[in-house]
């Protein structure tokens, strides 16, 4: 008797030391290549893009203050601040609603379970996933909103002049934008990192296989050289 319930478990442990297994290498695979980046951002800043795009921000505004281009200004800020605002709202409806199949998993519980290949069919464990999914995508909202925020300020800073305010200079301005533009690009690393995680749903292969895809897709994106 004793003998059989340990052989009923012994799938259900192998199945979730697997899937530990899986879920720890993909997780590790996210943290070294952004580790990375970081490292490689901050020692050849204009081998990435964000260093491009950091340095190009830094001129832009230069130059707009120079030429007093407030309407240039205003309508390359405006552009920035649509887009935010629509991702914010859009982290925040799918949180709301992952937030309701959490309490109605349903069907898609059914859905993930069968498509799970190699992984532990546990309910509670499959509850985690969801939430950690939701905490994504509002850590994802948070960051786009204050993109909002600092894209407001440097709309205002960039239209005085620096004879009426020295302490408002071109690099002042540009540093308030690319704060804006860091938390963008946070908010957009929410999004992606929601695509292995949702994939976790039905089983850590899909996670992993995800992840590798994600992995190849933004060394592309991230890097010019």
């Amino acid at each position: 008797m004793t003998w059989a319930w340990k052989t009923d478990l012994l799938p259900v442990f192998q199945s979730g030391l697997l899937e530990s297994l899986i879920a720890a290498v993909t997780f590790v695979l996210l943290i070294v290549y952004h580790w990375l980046l970081i490292r490689r951002v901050r020692r050849h800043p204009l081998q990435t893009a964000m260093g491009i795009t950091n340095h190009v921000r830094i001129q832009w505004v230069r130059s707009v203050m120079d030429s007093k281009c407030e309407l240039l200004a205003v309508q390359t800020l405006r552009n920035g601040l649509m887009a935010a605002n629509f991702l914010a709202s859009t982290a925040i409806l799918i949180s709301l609603g992952l937030l309701s199949v959490a309490f109605k998993p349903g069907l898609f519980l059914e859905i993930s379970h069968a498509l799970n290949l190699v992984g532990a069919r546990s309910e509670i464990l499959w509850m985690f996933k969801l939430m950690l999914l939701v905490v994504l995508f509002f850590f994802a909202f948070f960051n786009f909103t204050l993109t909002i925020r600092y894209y407001n300020h440097a709309g205002f800073m960039i239209n005085i002049l620096e004879v009426h305010d020295p302490t408002v200079t071109p690099e002042v301005v540009a540093e308030v934008l690319n704060q804006g533009a860091l938390h963008y690009t946070l908010g957009m690393r929410g999004f992606y990192l929601a695509v292995p995680t949702g994939l976790w749903l039905f089983g850590p292969l899909w996670m992993l296989t995800g992840a590798v895809v994600l992995v190849w897709a933004l060394n592309k994106l991230d890097h010019t050289a």
